[in-house]
């Protein structure tokens, strides 16, 4: 089997390379441009699993040079696409950046799925689809709401073009994974976040600020209609959210999937508030935290955490990993590249 991995050395992407070495017998091949990312990545994988990663330096916004990956790599069997522009923050302040990048290169990888007939497609979504909703946990069937950036905006547009191509190419399949925030580092402490602009979420931020490369952290808002006024999350390893890809994939490979296309829901059931992750923290690193409370930050919305069961139903995935894991792992992460 012949997969293709966009955004293969992103954050999720790369744990989703390990997953796949030391699960599968697949054969991966890498796209990244590194817009927010390193090919150091790859080191890292091969560190961790003992495996050289096939890797291509490509701007997916380029039709022409994505094409070329296919025609040089025959018969691939399934494509998980990461590869996005993922701050929200950031959408805010830049839309047309996002909208450029997100909708575009997702265009592109639909065209070549179809012109050099690759069966399956993971299209990883955002649980930012559901902006604020009124009953939670969220489902699948839930009533998607006005966006609250256009970061998830692009990620409903997405979701949209995806079932619009499969109408038109009613031999290829999809699975949509709509997953919270992803979070945490490989259990080794080898492989983690690393972005090539400043941190964008909760936890590189907690950890930065733990060893000093931030003098403090804040925390966006404490006026939330929530048990402590903070934001609630729904808090999932990277890992974890690594092993959904590979059994979505897998799902579609097998023909286990009666529909085109389905949306699935991932992460762990449980909110966890801002100051109840700072607090599991400081429990597993013994460090206390500098951290104030400020404004409410643009394209934030109160609450969100997921139902899991259509995961656990249909992928037989179960997190594996607990909040104090995710929070441990990516201290020891923070350490390793300080």
């Amino acid at each position: 089997m012949k997969i293709l991995i966009t955004g293969g050395a992103g954050y999720i992407g790369s744990h989703t390379i390990i997953e796949i070495i030391q699960n599968t017998e697949w054969e991966i091949i890498s796209l990244d441009n590194y817009a927010n990312s390193s090919g150091d990545s790859y080191t890292r994988v091969e560190n961790i699993t003992g495996k050289k990663v096939k890797h291509y330096n490509v701007d997916l916004k380029d039709l022409g040079a994505t094409e070329k990956v296919f025609e040089e790599n025959p018969g691939i069997n399934g494509i998980i696409h990461f590869a996005a522009f993922k701050a929200v923050g950031e959408s805010v302040e830049q839309p047309l950046m996002y909208y450029d990048n997100n909708i575009n290169t997702l265009n592109n990888i639909l065209r070549c799925q179809a012109k050099y007939n690759v069966p399956n497609i993971i299209f990883s979504s955002s649980c930012s689809v559901y902006g604020n909703v009124d009953e939670l946990p969220v489902t699948e069937n839930n009533k998607l709401s006005k966006p609250e950036s256009p970061y998830a905006y692009t990620k409903q547009i997405g979701e949209v073009m995806v079932d619009d191509f499969l109408k038109a190419n009613k031999n290829l399949k999809a699975i949509s994974l709509r997953y919270f925030n992803p979070v945490g580092a490989h259990i080794t402490g080898f492989n983690g976040e690393l972005s090539s602009t400043k941190p964008n979420n909760l936890v590189p931020f907690i950890t930065q600020t733990a060893i000093g490369k931030l003098e403090k952290l804040t925390v966006f808002g404490s006026d939330y209609e929530t048990r402590d006024g903070t934001c609630v999350r729904d808090y999932i390893h990277v890992s974890d959210i690594a092993n959904a890809h590979v059994l979505a994939l897998d799902c579609l490979i097998k023909e286990k999937l009666d529909l085109s296309h389905d949306i699935i829901n991932l992460g762990t059931g449980v909110g966890v508030t801002v100051l109840e992750a700072i607090k599991a923290f400081e429990k597993v690193s013994g460090k206390s935290l500098n951290y104030s409370i400020g404004d409410r930050r643009d394209g934030d919305v109160a609450a969100i955490y997921a139902n899991n069961e259509k995961a656990h139903k249909i992928l037989g995935w179960i997190p594996q990993y607990n909040l104090e894991d995710m929070m441990l792992s990516a201290w020891k992460w923070e350490q390793y590249i300080f």
